[in-house]
């Protein structure tokens, strides 16, 4: 029976790491040299090799700054615990602790997991003044900034989904 149940443990848990190879895979043409979730370093690919790797879907949001349709993405209604990454290049960008619910449509966090995880440059489209989210290592659009979060910031990180990998905190498995 004792063998029995490591069996099935085991099982459960090569399903759940297939699973979670499948669902990366998913976000890339090709395999993605790039991708790191402990790399730092600051990235400068082109956006004709970004092109090459990426899905087209991730490419035109993430590389030409395109947004998602509202209340469609993965993790607008997503409340689960665990680390949410870049799509793009495995950079940490924040935890399930800083998000909250919203009725943006898209998903919302208060603040990133470090200052450096994201960057921000002025965006003037579509007759707007708004402040755009970059991913601090790959450069990638993540969707924008507003003042009218809830405390202790004061600010919402409206994120488009497909521009973000979430991975459940081990203990909650």
């Amino acid at each position: 029976m004792k063998n029995f149940i490591s069996k099935a443990i085991f099982t459960s848990y090569i399903a759940l790491s297939i699973g979670a190879l499948n669902a990366q895979a998913q976000l890339f043409k090709t395999e993605n040299p790039y991708y790191s979730r402990t790399a730092e370093n600051h990235l400068k690919v082109s956006n004709t090799e970004w092109k090459r790797i990426l899905k087209p879907e991730l490419y035109q949001v993430a590389r030409e700054g395109a947004t998602e349709t509202a209340f469609t993405g993965k993790y607008n209604e997503f409340d689960e615990k665990g680390t949410y990454y870049c799509a793009v290049c495995g950079n940490t960008l924040f935890f399930s602790t800083s998000k909250f619910a919203t009725t943006c449509g898209w998903p919302s966090f208060y603040q990133p997991v470090r200052k450096n995880s994201v960057k921000y440059r002025k965006d003037n489209s579509y007759h707007m003044e708004r402040t755009e989210v970059l991913c601090g290592r790959c450069d990638s659009h993540l969707g924008h900034v507003f003042d009218d979060g809830p405390k202790p910031t004061g600010n919402r990180f409206c994120m488009n989904s497909i521009c973000l990998e979430f991975v459940a905190d081990k203990k909650n498995n």
